[in-house]
């Protein structure tokens, strides 16, 4: 356990709204389910660099599990229907990590992506290092952390892109559309 986990999870458990989406999560029952990504990310950012952290305010909450024995789109729906029944309050969108490989290229282009074997090796691909991440409860209510390039972009505000699978043009585009150093005065925009 590292400081820098420390400090995520010291944010995360004074959220009694992250909690919650992170234990409607675990007793989901979706296989090696997390929560990563932007919902983190604002958490974080929101609290450090914003007034606080305002859940309404987060665009989507990304369910990543790891399910190879169904890579069906309705595997994601499915999953998503699941976690609205247990708390129809957040944006869920469950994805099963497992199936990328087989809907990436159509929908973002490019070549043919590898399978994804673990959740870490999903994070380690995502846009930003910043959002690199996820976080879980486990059975016993601990915070597991997954973050394949560790926290300081996200604990020190800085927006960098991860080149694992985006160029630097799709970046522009994710940068001009989320405006980080607007949203959040203080993020440092590195590119």
């Amino acid at each position: 356990m590292t400081m820098r986990e420390d400090d995520l999870r010291d944010l995360v458990e004074r959220s009694p709204w992250l909690l919650r989406a992170l234990g409607a999560v675990r007793d989901s029952g979706l296989p090696d389910a997390w929560i990563g990504a932007g919902a983190i990310r604002d958490l974080v950012w929101g609290e450090r660099y914003e007034d606080g952290f305002d859940p309404s305010l987060v665009r989507d909450v990304d369910v990543v599990f790891l399910d190879p024995a169904d890579l069906s789109r309705d595997n994601d729906e499915r999953a998503t229907a699941r976690l609205l029944a247990a708390w129809p309050e957040p944006p869920w969108e469950a994805k099963n990590q497992a199936a990328v490989h087989t809907w990436y290229p159509a929908k973002f282009g490019g070549g043919k992506v590898a399978p994804l074997r673990t959740i870490a090796d999903a994070v380690a691909t995502w846009p930003e290092y910043a959002t690199a991440l996820a976080v879980r409860l486990d059975a016993y209510g601990e915070i597991a952390v997954c973050a394949p390039y560790g926290l300081d972009d996200l604990l020190d505000g800085v927006w960098r892109r991860n080149p694992a699978r985006v160029s630097p043009e799709i970046s522009r585009r994710r940068l001009a559309r989320h405006r980080p150093a607007e949203r959040w005065p203080g993020v440092r925009v590195v590119n």
